[in-house]
């Protein structure tokens, strides 16, 4: 028969086996299914029917995989960080091993979920890809803080969108970001809804350049302070630059001849080549 002491040590015990439940913070709000508020659910009501049966085998169905195959929306994953790179004082590549030649098997900006435990507490956070999507047997993302200057044309608009949700989904992320967008028309801009959304939170400004339109008339008066006409050249990277808080790291996609341009105007304005990433 089982002591008090006893009781109290089982006790314990399955308490440290409760689920952590997540902060409103670590669900990226972009209506992932399962998001990460199902799966504690589940893992709760797991934990529950193990506790009560005093089973903790029950339990084993909440491991990670350490050998995946491909991902899986319903469970957690093991991967091996298998390089880390500071690119800035506040901005690290991260890359995880995959399992032979495997891919991770996401599309251009689709983003995923990771979990670690920093400091004794559980963290999620949704992170994109930066590794090209036909990459094998590795996947990379960038982990940052501090200053980000996005620059994009048209589509090239895309792998910046999970970004910003991670940081403006997050009230203890002060990432400060200015993003600038490039398109032919004011008409032709992608995700104005989501851009005025984003740019009402402190830290997130947004800037367009209209390269088809040369009137500020034309344009809606909250667009007219923001908006430049012509092509994204040196002097206006020189002035995004110069017109952060501190050295940003920079973020560049659009097409090759965009990306090329662009990186040359990053050095030019100071950023060394560790100081951008190109997508």
């Amino acid at each position: 028969m089982m002591d008090e002491r006893e009781e109290d040590d089982d006790e314990e015990a399955w308490l440290k086996l409760r689920p952590v439940e997540p902060l409103p913070s670590q669900c990226c709000g972009s209506g992932c299914s399962p998001c990460v508020f199902d799966l504690y659910n589940r893992d709760l009501a797991r934990w529950e029917a193990a506790r009560a049966s005093k089973d903790r085998s029950l339990l084993r169905g909440k491991e990670s995989q350490s050998c995946p195959s491909k991902l899986n929306p319903e469970t957690f994953l093991a991967f091996r960080i298998s390089a880390m790179e500071k690119l800035t004082k506040d901005t690290y590549r991260v890359q995880f091993a995959l399992p032979g030649n495997s891919r991770l098997g996401l599309s251009p900006g689709q983003h995923l979920i990771l979990r670690g435990i920093v400091d004794g507490l559980e963290i999620q956070r949704a992170y994109t890809p930066i590794s090209p999507a036909n990459a094998e047997g590795y996947f990379e993302v960038l982990i940052k803080h501090g200053e980000l200057l996005m620059l994009a044309a048209g589509t090239g608009l895309a792998p910046m969108v999970p970004i910003l949700h991670s940081i403006t989904d997050n009230a203890d992320d002060e990432t400060f970001v200015t993003l600038v967008g490039c398109f032919k028309t004011f008409e032709g801009i992608y995700l104005k809804t989501f851009l005025e959304e984003q740019a009402r939170f402190w830290n997130i400004r947004t800037f367009f350049v209209l390269s088809q339109e040369n009137s500020p008339e034309q344009l809606p008066w909250s667009y007219r302070e923001k908006t430049r006409f012509g092509r994204l050249a040196q002097d206006l990277v020189e002035e995004l630059v110069g017109s952060c808080r501190r050295k940003p790291f920079a973020l560049v996609c659009g097409s090759a001849e965009f990306t090329k341009d662009v990186a040359r105007c990053l050095l030019r304005a100071g950023l060394a080549e560790d100081s951008y990433f190109l997508f």
